[in-house]
């Protein structure tokens, strides 16, 4: 049994891109690599019910570890919001966190959370924008897979720690590493052009100008640059150089061929 494990958990390991000397895994504690093997190989097969379950899960974390605004943020993000029912067919739950970050997420039990520093700096067009990035990094699939690297990393962790390895003392908190995968979660070109037409397509539907997917990207360009410091969050996703330049001349070409 203890060998069909190490297969398992070698062949997921290798799959996401980990890799752990097989000399270290061969003294595992068996109940840890039972562990680790089925949480590798749940990555690899996880469902989007599941994928809802464990947003649900990493969100409330979240939400646990963060201040929830009651007033004037909440009350401006449900009116921008207030005909946006549903995230690929799950009805949405909206928060604010009251914080300087530049950031939101969306996931995928249909939380979106919007960080309070974000909305200081975005009109409600510019907001939206960015919302519908967000929303289409899930339409997409794309947190899905942020997901399924983050579980792969626990496995590997669980691994790692069964040996008596100074990383087995790193936090194994699933939920925790769960919800940082929305925040951190690296997308490729193609994938954030997709994200940016989605927000371009979903700021039009509100009722915005088809220039706010492209006014969101160059103000937060703008921002990064007068920081002055590694960004973070939205920021960071959306203030890379030169790629951002690209993706904010796409999105002028579409506002511009907009409606021709």
């Amino acid at each position: 049994m203890k060998k069909t494990f190490l297969a398992l958990l070698i062949a997921s390991l290798m799959l996401s891109g980990c890799s752990i000397l097989a000399s270290g895994l061969s003294n595992m504690d068996p109940t840890a690599l039972a562990t680790a093997a089925n949480t590798a190989m749940t990555a690899l097969t996880i469902s989007d019910e599941q994928i809802a379950q464990l947003s649900a899960q990493s969100v409330a974390y979240m939400d646990s570890v963060n201040k929830i605004d009651k007033g004037a943020y909440d009350a401006r993000l449900r009116k921008l919001m207030s005909k946006v029912k549903t995230v690929d067919g799950v009805p949405i739950n909206l928060k604010v966190y009251r914080t300087n970050e530049v950031n939101a997420f969306a996931c995928g039990d249909g939380s979106i959370r919007v960080y309070s520093g974000l909305m200081d700096v975005m009109d409600d067009s510019e907001l939206m924008a960015v919302i519908g990035h967000e929303i289409g990094h899930v339409l997409h699939k794309d947190t899905k897979n942020a997901m399924k690297k983050t579980y792969m990393a626990y496995a590997a962790r669980i691994a790692l720690g069964s040996t008596g390895s100074v990383l087995g003392s790193l936090s194994t908190s699933v939920l925790g590493d769960i919800a940082q995968s929305y925040l951190n979660a690296q997308y490729s070109q193609k994938q954030e052009f997709a994200a940016d037409e989605n927000g371009f397509k979903f700021s039009i539907e509100q009722g915005y100008s088809p220039y706010s997917m492209y006014n969101s990207l160059v103000k937060l360009m703008k921002i990064n640059g007068e920081a002055g410091s590694k960004p973070s969050g939205a920021m960071a996703a959306f203030s890379s150089h030169p790629a951002t330049e690209e993706r904010a001349a796409r999105m002028k070409a579409a506002a511009e061929a907009y409606g021709k």
